[in-house]
This record gives C-alpha cells, structure tokens and sequence, in this order.
C-alpha cells in the first residue's frame, strides 16, 4: 500500500513539471497569463528553505540508529516534502501551465489532461509573449528543474528508508 502511495506521489511530481499535459479542452481557448518573476522568486525562496529543512531531516534519518526514532523523522520529512510540493505546484500561478496535474489548480479554464504530444497548444500562448516574458519563463523553469530534481532525489531516499524497517 505504501508502496502504491509513494509511486502515485512521485508520479505527481514527475507529471507535475510537465507542460505539455495540459491542453485546451475541444477547442476551448487557454487562459493562460504571463510569468510572474516576483511571486516565483518569492516561493521558490520557501521551497529552498523547506529543501534545506528536508536535508536537515534527511541527516538525523541517515544518524540514527533506534527504528522508532527513524520512523517519526521519517514521519516529519514527509510532512515537509509534501508541503513543499503542494508550494511548487503553485509556483506557476492559476493557469501557468505548470501547476498541478489533472485538472487541478494551475491548469487554465477549459484545460483537461491529454496525451504527452507535445507543444502543440502552447503554442498560441508562447507566441503571444514578449522576448522579455520568454526570457523570464526561461529563467524560472532553470530554477525549477534542479529543484524539482532534489524533490525526485528525496523521494527515492525516503522510500529507500522505508523498506528498511
């Protein structure tokens, strides 16, 4: 069971940083708005701050030796792993294409999942972008791989912790 658990939360993360799922529902228009550098920059500031919080955690994991102990550390670096992924499905803002997958917040109006096909609808919102606005989305995707990438890291580390009872 947890193990379904675990693979569902990390296939969130995974469909989560994915653009291209999202696609305008039978020909409904997307809404989406352009990059917002302020807000992104200010919740990527917390997600740093919880990744620090997760390696502190991660730490003492890897320290102690008393089952118990571990799985109540265990316990809390889920807490803050999942309270940082529910930050970085915001990060986009409503209708930034990159929020939560399935149909849930991030996802413009008349937007449901579809097929990994491609750019193929994100194209009328890239085209109407300013170079400026193209360079600023550019910049927060830079920012947010890596740290979507230390999200996958500290779920593998988990779940390996997890096995070990």
């Amino acid at each position: 069971m947890k193990n379904t658990i675990m693979a569902a939360a990390l296939s969130a993360v995974v469909l989560s940083s994915m653009p291209a799922l999202a696609q305008p529902a039978s020909g409904a228009q997307a809404n989406l708005e352009p990059p917002n550098v302020q807000e992104f920059d200010k919740r990527m500031a917390q997600a740093q701050e919880n990744m620090k919080k997760m390696q502190e955690q991660m730490d003492k994991i890897n320290q102690t030796q008393d089952p118990e102990a571990r799985q109540k550390l265990l316990q809390e670096h889920w807490a803050t792993m999942q309270n940082n992924m529910q930050l970085m499905h915001g990060m986009w803002g409503p209708g930034g294409g990159m929020g939560c997958c399935m149909g849930g917040p991030g996802m413009g109006p008349g937007m449901t999942m579809g097929p990994m096909m491609g750019w193929g609808h994100m194209g009328g919102y890239y085209s109407t972008l300013t170079p400026e606005q193209q360079r600023q989305r550019q910049y927060m995707m830079d920012q947010y791989m890596p740290m979507q990438q230390m999200m996958m890291d500290h779920m593998m580390r988990h779940q390996q912790y997890m096995w070990m009872r």
